[in-house]
């Protein structure tokens, strides 16, 4: 086959051509994982409705729902993997592990709702806090607004600022000097760390959280590009200059296209320090938020809103980090293979 041929090849056309041959049992046993998370969430159906509760302990029917509604989504996509390669590597990809956490939820639930091994109000069954996650929902919408409204603008300014100092310092040895040991002092300290002062000298708490959670982002950008200009090969600044590149198309021509890699990297580490910044910025001293909601659901001992509040952060962040990925994913086309 030639090479026009491979080029011409989507990843699962490859994929199968690199594959070995697999055996009449090792086929049967990829189906068998594939509907895994059927036979995992039935179980979970089986044992929240027909093993009796604790006590008095009452439950509804959003959890038999929640889990209703994965059941359907996990069998239409089994049957289309049949017809559909793309979807067959994606389940079989995630179904161990999406079983993994459907039996954690059974026994999670099995130790608090059935036996109260686990006891209220610390740990409340997943039917709990899925109702005190719909009871609250117009106050949580409104504090996940709010954390998002600060996370993301937090997010900017740090990596504003983070690219040019890292790209600055990177490309200029004078501006190295002068900013390199105000990175390597800051670099040292957590920036929740900053918090008290912070707070003190902020004309408000929204900016105060949005210079803590800038301080955390600003280190990490700046730090993965600084090392993603250093790291480029010298041989192509002066390929430039003899083509008669200016100072200005070798930053933005060379420099920044040959470290993106870098940058990126920067950019998921700086999202990793801008979620701690956030909670830890909230639950200190701004008035809404989810941080800020967990600190005070907590003090009133409403452990299953608490839950509730700590489930959608979860998500928010996953979703965040996978939009940076997807993102990085086509803007670093050209590099697929080498960056994962």
């Amino acid at each position: 086959m030639s090479s026009i041929d491979l080029k011409s090849l989507t990843k699962e056309q490859l994929r199968e051509i690199e594959q070995k041959p697999k055996s009449k049992l090792s086929k049967i046993l990829d189906k068998v994982i594939l509907f895994l998370p059927v036979f995992s969430i039935i179980l979970a159906l089986l044992e929240y409705y027909y093993v009796p509760n604790y006590g008095n302990n009452l439950i509804t029917d959003v959890y038999g729902i929640f889990l209703g509604a994965q059941l359907i989504i996990f069998l239409v996509l089994g049957i289309l993997s049949f017809f559909i390669k793309r979807v067959y590597y994606r389940i079989r990809h995630i179904a161990p592990f999406a079983t993994f956490v459907y039996i954690l939820l059974m026994i999670y639930d099995y130790a608090t709702l059935k036996t109260n091994s686990l006891l209220l109000p610390y740990f409340p069954w997943v039917d709990n806090i899925l109702n005190a996650m719909l009871t609250d929902q117009a106050y949580l919408l409104d504090c996940i607004k709010n954390s998002l409204k600060l996370l993301f603008t937090g997010y900017f300014w740090g990596v504003l600022i983070g690219l040019i100092t890292g790209i600055a310092c990177g490309y200029s040895k004078i501006v190295s000097y002068w900013i390199s040991p105000f990175m390597k002092l800051l670099g040292a300290i957590p920036s929740i760390t900053w918090i008290p002062v912070i707070m003190v000298f902020a004309s408000s708490l929204f900016k105060g959280a949005v210079i803590v959670i800038a301080l955390g982002v600003w280190f990490s950008v700046t730090m993965s590009s600084y090392t993603g200009i250093k790291n480029i090969d010298v041989s192509y600044y002066e390929a430039a200059k003899t083509l008669g590149a200016s100072e200005r198309q070798l930053i933005l021509n060379i420099a920044i296209p040959s470290a993106l890699p870098h940058i990126f990297q920067g950019l998921v580490m700086g999202m990793s320090t801008a979620c701690v910044s956030l909670l830890a910025a909230e639950m200190i001293g701004v008035e809404s938020g989810l941080g800020w909601y967990i600190t005070w659901q907590r003090g009133w001992a409403k452990f299953s809103n608490m839950y509730g509040a700590i489930i959608i952060i979860c998500i928010i962040f996953v979703v965040v980090n996978f939009a940076l990925g997807y993102i990085r994913k086509k803007v670093l086309k050209w590099q697929e293979g080498v960056i994962q």
